[in-house]
């Protein structure tokens, strides 16, 4: 047993130092084109110019407000779209009839660019936070779907067919069998559409938005901030690598049987 952790040290060692190489990579990359001259401040602000732009929208009181409002648009339109999809794609991947039902509409509507129903959004739930968590929904909610039935639908005949040959009935297959089978990839997908979510935030935040980080980045475009540019773009960046990191927690802490859970070899 003994020999079976020292490996995981190992790697997991060489794992933080290939990704605090490939970040330093970046950032020294950033520093010596922004420094040099190579690249005017115009267009690629200096990592200290970034840092400055930070700590005035700090002590103007709009870093910490916009970051918040942002998160809580993210997590309240992506927790609708979960809520409404999970369930819909389990019913997909186990029914002939829903499938025939709802998959052709879901792929038609997930073909539909949500960019362009955005003014529709505006005409229907104004350019309150109710709009953004729309947008966020339409753009999560029927890749979702689709991605959590092709998990379920994944889950091996053979471990439904020896759970019914046991005496097990449909709400245990489904209890016991079906949702510890498909949750590993459940989770993979919440962690993907997350991600996406913060894009439809963007644009929502591009279009009408009175504060976010979306609305801070047009502000600074408007008026050829860069700086405070590209420090929406890094707080986001954060925001979403801190998300990734969670949903890699959680997938060890909830479905520790995952093959994945242990992290790639």
């Amino acid at each position: 047993m003994q020999h079976q952790g020292k490996p995981k040290i190992r790697l997991g060692n060489n794992y933080s130092i290939l990704t605090l190489i490939s970040f330093t990579f970046i950032f020294s990359m950033w520093f010596i084109l922004s420094t040099s001259g190579v690249v005017k401040e115009l267009f690629l602000p200096s990592p200290g110019s970034v840092l400055l732009a930070l700590r005035e929208m700090y002590q103007e009181g709009i870093l910490l407000s916009y970051t918040f409002d942002s998160t809580y648009r993210v997590v309240v339109g992506w927790i609708m779209a979960v809520v409404a999809a999970v369930p819909l794609g389990l019913l997909v991947a186990t029914s002939r009839k829903s499938e025939a039902l709802l998959t052709p509409v879901i792929e038609f509507a997930r073909y539909l660019p949500v960019v362009a129903m955005v003014p529709l959004t505006l005409l229907y739930f104004g350019i309150g936070d109710l709009q953004k968590f729309v947008v966020i929904f339409l753009g999560t909610f029927f890749q979702l779907v689709l991605m959590v039935s092709d998990v379920v639908a994944n889950v091996q005949r053979d471990l439904l067919r020896a759970a019914a040959t046991l005496g097990a009935n449909r709400w245990q297959i489904y209890r016991l069998v079906l949702m510890p089978a498909s949750l590993p990839g459940i989770m993979d997908s919440l962690r993907i559409t997350i991600g996406w979510a913060w894009t439809y935030l963007v644009v929502a935040e591009l279009v009408a938005a009175n504060s976010g980080l979306g609305h801070m980045i047009l502000k600074s475009q408007r008026f050829l901030a860069t700086d405070r540019l590209f420090a929406g773009l890094l707080i986001i960046g954060l925001l979403g690598l801190a998300t990734d990191l969670f949903f890699k927690w959680l997938t060890r802490v909830v479905v520790p049987w995952s093959e994945k859970a242990g992290g790639k070899a």
